[in-house]
Protein backbone atom coordinates (compact mmCIF):
# COMPACT_ATOMS: atom_id res chain seq x y z
CA UNK A 1 0.00 0.00 0.00
CA UNK A 2 2.54 2.45 0.46
CA UNK A 3 5.97 3.31 -0.93
CA UNK A 4 8.66 2.92 1.56
CA UNK A 5 11.27 5.21 1.03
CA UNK A 6 14.45 3.39 1.91
CA UNK A 7 17.11 1.41 -0.09
CA UNK A 8 15.72 -2.44 -0.69
CA UNK A 9 16.14 -3.73 -4.10
CA UNK A 10 19.21 -5.21 -6.16
CA UNK A 11 20.18 -1.70 -7.65
CA UNK A 12 21.04 -0.55 -4.66
CA UNK A 13 24.22 1.98 -4.33
CA UNK A 14 27.61 0.51 -3.75
CA UNK A 15 30.06 3.24 -2.09
CA UNK A 16 33.28 3.49 -2.17
CA UNK A 17 34.52 2.69 -5.63
CA UNK A 18 38.28 2.88 -6.21
CA UNK A 19 38.68 5.03 -9.94
CA UNK A 20 42.46 4.50 -10.05
CA UNK A 21 43.05 0.98 -8.42
CA UNK A 22 46.61 1.22 -10.08
CA UNK A 23 47.25 4.65 -7.49
CA UNK A 24 49.24 5.98 -10.74
CA UNK A 25 49.12 9.63 -11.30
CA UNK A 26 48.29 9.99 -15.08
CA UNK A 27 49.99 12.66 -17.13
CA UNK A 28 48.41 15.43 -18.76
CA UNK A 29 48.58 18.67 -20.53
CA UNK A 30 48.08 21.36 -18.97
CA UNK A 31 45.85 24.98 -20.30
CA UNK A 32 49.54 26.58 -21.66
CA UNK A 33 50.15 23.09 -23.67
CA UNK A 34 52.98 22.58 -20.87
CA UNK A 35 53.87 18.34 -19.75
CA UNK A 36 51.54 17.95 -15.95
CA UNK A 37 49.97 15.93 -14.00
CA UNK A 38 47.10 15.37 -12.44
CA UNK A 39 46.83 16.07 -9.27
CA UNK A 40 43.35 16.87 -6.60
CA UNK A 41 42.40 20.57 -7.51
CA UNK A 42 43.76 22.10 -4.01
CA UNK A 43 46.95 20.65 -4.58
CA UNK A 44 47.33 23.15 -7.41
CA UNK A 45 48.57 26.91 -7.01
CA UNK A 46 48.22 27.52 -10.53
CA UNK A 47 45.11 25.47 -12.44
CA UNK A 48 43.48 28.28 -14.24
CA UNK A 49 39.96 27.25 -12.29
CA UNK A 50 40.79 28.13 -8.86
CA UNK A 51 41.76 31.08 -6.52
CA UNK A 52 44.44 30.71 -3.97
CA UNK A 53 42.50 30.30 -1.18
CA UNK A 54 40.80 27.07 -2.47
CA UNK A 55 37.88 28.48 -3.52
CA UNK A 56 36.44 28.02 -7.41
CA UNK A 57 33.86 26.59 -10.04
CA UNK A 58 34.62 23.42 -11.19
CA UNK A 59 32.81 21.95 -14.31
CA UNK A 60 31.39 18.63 -13.12
CA UNK A 61 30.45 17.65 -16.73
CA UNK A 62 34.17 17.83 -17.96
CA UNK A 63 36.64 18.40 -14.87
CA UNK A 64 40.37 19.30 -15.81
CA UNK A 65 39.38 17.84 -19.27
CA UNK A 66 42.43 15.84 -19.88
CA UNK A 67 42.46 14.30 -16.27
CA UNK A 68 40.32 11.29 -15.71
CA UNK A 69 38.03 12.75 -12.73
CA UNK A 70 36.30 16.09 -12.47
CA UNK A 71 37.58 16.94 -9.12
CA UNK A 72 41.85 16.51 -10.53
CA UNK A 73 43.50 19.05 -12.68
CA UNK A 74 46.38 19.52 -14.92
CA UNK A 75 49.05 20.75 -12.64
CA UNK A 76 52.70 21.79 -13.22
CA UNK A 77 54.92 19.94 -11.66
CA UNK A 78 56.67 22.88 -10.08
CA UNK A 79 53.06 24.74 -9.04
CA UNK A 80 51.99 20.80 -7.09
CA UNK A 81 51.82 20.68 -3.47
CA UNK A 82 52.04 17.79 -1.24
CA UNK A 83 48.86 16.25 0.04
CA UNK A 84 49.78 17.76 3.65
CA UNK A 85 49.65 20.90 2.34
CA UNK A 86 46.82 21.55 0.50
CA UNK A 87 45.10 25.17 -0.76
CA UNK A 88 42.48 25.67 1.95
CA UNK A 89 39.47 27.86 1.88
CA UNK A 90 39.60 30.91 3.77
CA UNK A 91 37.50 30.08 7.07
CA UNK A 92 33.89 30.93 6.91
CA UNK A 93 32.26 32.74 9.97
CA UNK A 94 32.69 30.92 12.93
CA UNK A 95 29.02 29.82 13.70
CA UNK A 96 28.31 28.48 17.08
CA UNK A 97 25.30 25.84 17.70
CA UNK A 98 23.73 23.15 15.60
CA UNK A 99 21.78 23.84 12.62
CA UNK A 100 24.30 25.40 9.78
CA UNK A 101 24.11 25.09 6.41
CA UNK A 102 26.78 25.87 3.79
CA UNK A 103 24.70 27.17 0.82
CA UNK A 104 27.32 27.56 -1.60
CA UNK A 105 29.55 24.70 -0.44
CA UNK A 106 33.09 24.29 0.89
CA UNK A 107 36.23 25.16 -1.16
CA UNK A 108 34.39 24.98 -5.07
CA UNK A 109 31.17 25.90 -6.20
CA UNK A 110 30.20 23.41 -9.14
CA UNK A 111 28.54 24.01 -12.73
CA UNK A 112 27.42 21.91 -15.54
CA UNK A 113 24.95 20.33 -13.91
CA UNK A 114 21.03 20.47 -12.89
CA UNK A 115 20.13 22.71 -9.65
CA UNK A 116 18.77 19.45 -7.59
CA UNK A 117 22.53 18.75 -6.92
CA UNK A 118 23.73 19.65 -3.28
CA UNK A 119 26.70 21.66 -3.09
CA UNK A 120 29.87 19.47 -1.50
CA UNK A 121 29.10 20.10 1.82
CA UNK A 122 26.07 22.26 2.26
CA UNK A 123 24.45 19.81 4.29
CA UNK A 124 26.87 18.98 7.09
CA UNK A 125 24.51 16.87 8.80
CA UNK A 126 23.66 14.45 6.34
CA UNK A 127 24.48 10.89 6.31
CA UNK A 128 24.50 7.85 4.90
CA UNK A 129 23.59 4.29 6.74
CA UNK A 130 25.25 1.72 5.11
CA UNK A 131 25.14 -1.91 5.26
CA UNK A 132 28.06 -4.56 5.52
CA UNK A 133 27.28 -7.30 3.28
CA UNK A 134 28.93 -10.52 2.23
CA UNK A 135 29.71 -11.18 -1.59
CA UNK A 136 28.28 -14.06 -2.70
CA UNK A 137 27.33 -15.35 1.03
CA UNK A 138 31.02 -14.82 2.14
CA UNK A 139 31.99 -13.89 5.24
CA UNK A 140 35.02 -12.94 4.97
CA UNK A 141 34.08 -10.39 1.58
CA UNK A 142 32.13 -7.83 2.25
CA UNK A 143 30.73 -4.65 0.29
CA UNK A 144 29.38 -1.49 1.78
CA UNK A 145 25.74 -1.04 0.50
CA UNK A 146 23.96 2.13 1.09
CA UNK A 147 20.68 1.42 2.83
CA UNK A 148 19.18 4.97 3.60
CA UNK A 149 19.71 8.52 4.46
CA UNK A 150 20.06 9.89 8.08
CA UNK A 151 20.91 13.10 9.93
CA UNK A 152 23.65 13.72 12.92
CA UNK A 153 22.18 14.85 15.89
CA UNK A 154 25.13 14.60 18.22
CA UNK A 155 28.15 13.27 17.92
CA UNK A 156 27.73 9.81 18.54
CA UNK A 157 23.91 9.76 17.51
CA UNK A 158 21.95 9.63 13.95
CA UNK A 159 18.61 9.65 14.03
CA UNK A 160 16.84 8.22 10.90
CA UNK A 161 13.28 6.10 10.27
CA UNK A 162 12.95 3.02 11.70
CA UNK A 163 11.33 0.88 8.71
CA UNK A 164 15.11 1.54 7.26
CA UNK A 165 16.91 -0.20 10.00
CA UNK A 166 14.37 -2.57 11.32
CA UNK A 167 16.51 -5.63 9.81
CA UNK A 168 19.12 -6.32 12.30
CA UNK A 169 22.72 -6.03 10.21
CA UNK A 170 25.88 -4.69 10.81
CA UNK A 171 25.74 -1.13 9.89
CA UNK A 172 27.85 1.50 9.78
CA UNK A 173 27.60 5.34 8.95
CA UNK A 174 29.12 8.15 6.72
CA UNK A 175 29.27 11.65 7.75
CA UNK A 176 31.03 14.17 5.47
CA UNK A 177 30.24 12.08 2.02
CA UNK A 178 28.96 13.59 -1.11
CA UNK A 179 30.06 12.19 -4.29
CA UNK A 180 29.92 8.48 -3.20
CA UNK A 181 32.39 7.08 -6.36
CA UNK A 182 35.46 9.51 -4.85
CA UNK A 183 37.16 10.07 -2.23
CA UNK A 184 39.37 13.10 -3.87
CA UNK A 185 37.40 15.67 -2.03
CA UNK A 186 39.16 18.16 0.45
CA UNK A 187 38.09 16.77 3.78
CA UNK A 188 37.35 13.17 3.92
CA UNK A 189 34.31 11.48 4.83
CA UNK A 190 34.24 9.94 8.35
CA UNK A 191 32.60 6.32 8.29
CA UNK A 192 31.56 5.10 12.00
CA UNK A 193 30.19 1.84 13.02
CA UNK A 194 26.89 1.47 14.70
CA UNK A 195 27.07 -0.46 18.44
CA UNK A 196 22.92 -0.10 18.77
CA UNK A 197 19.80 0.46 16.94
CA UNK A 198 16.83 1.62 18.67
CA UNK A 199 13.47 1.59 17.09
CA UNK A 200 10.06 3.52 18.81
CA UNK A 201 8.29 0.91 21.12
CA UNK A 202 5.02 1.97 19.07
CA UNK A 203 6.89 1.38 15.44
CA UNK A 204 4.17 -0.31 13.00
CA UNK A 205 5.56 -1.89 10.34
CA UNK A 206 2.80 -1.97 8.55
CA UNK A 207 1.38 1.40 8.33
CA UNK A 208 4.67 3.24 9.23
CA UNK A 209 3.30 5.17 12.36
CA UNK A 210 6.48 6.35 14.60
CA UNK A 211 8.54 5.36 12.03
CA UNK A 212 11.65 6.35 14.14
CA UNK A 213 14.81 5.64 15.18
CA UNK A 214 17.95 6.36 17.46
CA UNK A 215 21.50 4.80 15.88
CA UNK A 216 24.16 4.54 18.16
CA UNK A 217 27.91 4.75 17.46
CA UNK A 218 30.69 2.76 18.60
CA UNK A 219 32.44 5.98 18.69
CA UNK A 220 31.77 9.66 18.05
CA UNK A 221 32.37 11.54 14.87
CA UNK A 222 35.00 14.86 14.68
CA UNK A 223 33.14 17.74 13.85
CA UNK A 224 34.81 19.47 10.92
CA UNK A 225 33.95 21.78 7.85
CA UNK A 226 31.79 19.01 6.19
CA UNK A 227 30.95 17.42 9.27
CA UNK A 228 28.33 19.18 11.70
CA UNK A 229 25.20 18.60 13.57
CA UNK A 230 21.40 19.56 13.08
CA UNK A 231 19.16 21.42 15.10
CA UNK A 232 16.13 19.47 16.08
CA UNK A 233 12.60 21.33 16.50
CA UNK A 234 11.06 21.92 20.32
CA UNK A 235 8.34 19.44 20.98
CA UNK A 236 4.82 20.13 18.67
CA UNK A 237 6.45 23.41 16.80
CA UNK A 238 5.52 22.35 13.40
CA UNK A 239 6.53 24.40 10.79
CA UNK A 240 4.08 26.32 8.99
CA UNK A 241 1.95 25.36 6.04
CA UNK A 242 4.19 26.83 3.27
CA UNK A 243 7.17 27.29 4.75
CA UNK A 244 9.83 25.87 2.02
CA UNK A 245 11.85 23.20 3.33
CA UNK A 246 15.12 21.12 2.25
CA UNK A 247 15.36 16.98 1.83
CA UNK A 248 18.58 15.45 0.33
CA UNK A 249 19.82 12.44 -0.16
CA UNK A 250 21.11 9.81 -2.52
CA UNK A 251 17.87 8.25 -3.75
CA UNK A 252 16.18 7.46 -7.00
CA UNK A 253 15.23 10.30 -9.56
CA UNK A 254 12.10 8.09 -10.65
CA UNK A 255 9.93 5.24 -9.33
CA UNK A 256 10.11 2.04 -10.43
CA UNK A 257 12.86 0.55 -12.86
CA UNK A 258 13.69 3.29 -14.82
CA UNK A 259 14.48 5.53 -11.44
CA UNK A 260 18.35 5.47 -10.75
CA UNK A 261 20.29 5.87 -7.39
CA UNK A 262 22.18 8.67 -6.86
CA UNK A 263 26.16 8.95 -6.66
CA UNK A 264 26.13 12.64 -5.81
CA UNK A 265 24.25 14.17 -2.91
CA UNK A 266 20.76 15.12 -4.24
CA UNK A 267 18.67 18.20 -2.75
CA UNK A 268 14.96 19.01 -3.33
CA UNK A 269 12.92 21.94 -1.70
CA UNK A 270 9.30 21.36 -1.20
CA UNK A 271 6.37 23.38 0.77
CA UNK A 272 5.02 22.05 4.25
CA UNK A 273 1.19 21.07 3.42
CA UNK A 274 -1.10 21.06 6.30
CA UNK A 275 -2.42 17.72 7.47
CA UNK A 276 -5.42 17.99 6.98
CA UNK A 277 -5.15 19.17 3.37
CA UNK A 278 -2.40 16.12 2.72
CA UNK A 279 -5.27 13.60 4.46
CA UNK A 280 -7.62 14.90 1.92
CA UNK A 281 -5.16 14.59 -1.08
CA UNK A 282 -4.13 11.15 0.11
CA UNK A 283 -7.59 9.90 -0.07
CA UNK A 284 -7.85 10.77 -3.96
CA UNK A 285 -5.02 7.55 -3.86
CA UNK A 286 -5.08 4.20 -3.44
CA UNK A 287 -5.30 4.61 0.03
CA UNK A 288 -9.65 5.36 -0.17
CA UNK A 289 -12.12 7.75 1.53
CA UNK A 290 -11.40 6.65 4.97
CA UNK A 291 -7.51 6.99 5.32
CA UNK A 292 -6.17 9.07 8.40
CA UNK A 293 -3.00 10.64 8.45
CA UNK A 294 -1.41 9.64 12.14
CA UNK A 295 -0.07 12.95 14.36
CA UNK A 296 3.23 11.27 13.88
CA UNK A 297 3.50 12.32 10.04
CA UNK A 298 3.98 15.85 8.93
CA UNK A 299 3.73 16.14 4.67
CA UNK A 300 5.89 18.32 2.52
CA UNK A 301 6.03 18.12 -1.73
CA UNK A 302 2.80 17.49 -3.90
CA UNK A 303 4.49 19.40 -6.91
CA UNK A 304 7.49 18.38 -9.70
CA UNK A 305 10.42 18.18 -6.36
CA UNK A 306 10.06 15.28 -4.73
CA UNK A 307 11.80 12.32 -2.13
CA UNK A 308 11.65 9.07 -3.58
CA UNK A 309 12.82 5.71 -3.04
CA UNK A 310 16.43 5.18 -0.96
CA UNK A 311 15.43 8.75 0.66
CA UNK A 312 13.58 7.04 3.36
CA UNK A 313 15.47 8.12 6.81
CA UNK A 314 17.04 11.69 5.02
CA UNK A 315 16.14 14.61 6.71
CA UNK A 316 13.80 17.57 6.06
CA UNK A 317 15.20 20.68 7.23
CA UNK A 318 13.62 23.86 7.35
CA UNK A 319 14.73 27.45 7.81
CA UNK A 320 15.15 29.29 11.21
CA UNK A 321 13.47 33.06 11.05
CA UNK A 322 15.96 35.38 11.22
CA UNK A 323 19.00 33.38 11.18
CA UNK A 324 20.52 32.94 7.39
CA UNK A 325 21.42 29.76 6.54
CA UNK A 326 20.28 27.99 9.78
CA UNK A 327 17.91 25.08 9.73
CA UNK A 328 16.17 22.60 12.33
CA UNK A 329 15.21 18.89 11.27
CA UNK A 330 11.42 19.25 11.09
CA UNK A 331 10.99 15.85 8.85
CA UNK A 332 12.36 12.60 8.42
CA UNK A 333 11.34 11.00 4.96
CA UNK A 334 9.19 8.33 5.45
CA UNK A 335 6.71 6.99 2.65
CA UNK A 336 4.49 7.96 -0.07
CA UNK A 337 2.18 7.28 -3.32
CA UNK A 338 5.04 6.89 -6.21
CA UNK A 339 7.23 9.59 -6.66
CA UNK A 340 6.80 13.17 -7.82
CA UNK A 341 3.09 12.70 -8.48
CA UNK A 342 1.34 16.01 -8.70
CA UNK A 343 -1.14 16.89 -6.09
CA UNK A 344 0.28 14.31 -3.98
CA UNK A 345 2.57 15.00 -0.74
CA UNK A 346 5.39 13.07 0.20
CA UNK A 347 4.95 12.03 4.18
CA UNK A 348 7.57 12.54 6.52
CA UNK A 349 7.76 11.79 10.34
CA UNK A 350 7.09 14.69 12.58
CA UNK A 351 10.03 15.19 14.49
CA UNK A 352 8.96 18.08 16.98
CA UNK A 353 6.07 15.42 18.21
CA UNK A 354 8.76 13.16 18.94
CA UNK A 355 11.40 15.08 20.31
CA UNK A 356 10.39 13.96 23.73
CA UNK A 357 10.94 10.24 22.80
CA UNK A 358 14.60 11.33 21.23
CA UNK A 359 15.09 13.51 24.45
CA UNK A 360 14.68 10.61 26.49
CA UNK A 361 16.56 8.18 24.55
CA UNK A 362 19.11 10.29 23.71
CA UNK A 363 19.80 11.54 27.57
CA UNK A 364 19.52 7.92 28.69
CA UNK A 365 22.53 6.96 27.06
CA UNK A 366 24.49 9.75 28.99
CA UNK A 367 24.65 12.31 25.80
CA UNK A 368 23.65 15.62 25.88
CA UNK A 369 20.47 16.88 24.57
CA UNK A 370 21.68 20.18 24.30
CA UNK A 371 24.10 19.62 21.42
CA UNK A 372 20.95 19.47 19.23
CA UNK A 373 18.58 22.30 20.74
CA UNK A 374 17.88 26.06 19.48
Amino acid sequence: MLTYFATISSFALVLSLNLNPTNTVPSCVTQNNEPGTCVPYYQCNDNGTLNTDGVGVIDIRFGGETCPSYLDTCCRPSQTRGSDDPITPKPSINHNGCGWRNPNGLGFKTKGTSGDMAMYGEFPWMIAVLKLTPIDGKADETYKLYMAGGSLIHPSVVLTAAHSVMVEHHYLVRAGEWDTQTEKELYPYQERDVADVLLHDKFNQRNLHYDIALMFLESAVNMAPNVGIVCLPPPNEKPLPGARCLASGWGKDLFGKQGKYQVILKKVEVPVVDSEVCQKNLRTTRLGLYFKLSKTFMCAGGGEEDTCKGDGGSPLVCPIQHEADRYVQSGIVSWGISCREYGIPGVYVNVAILRPWIDKNVASRGFDTKVYSL
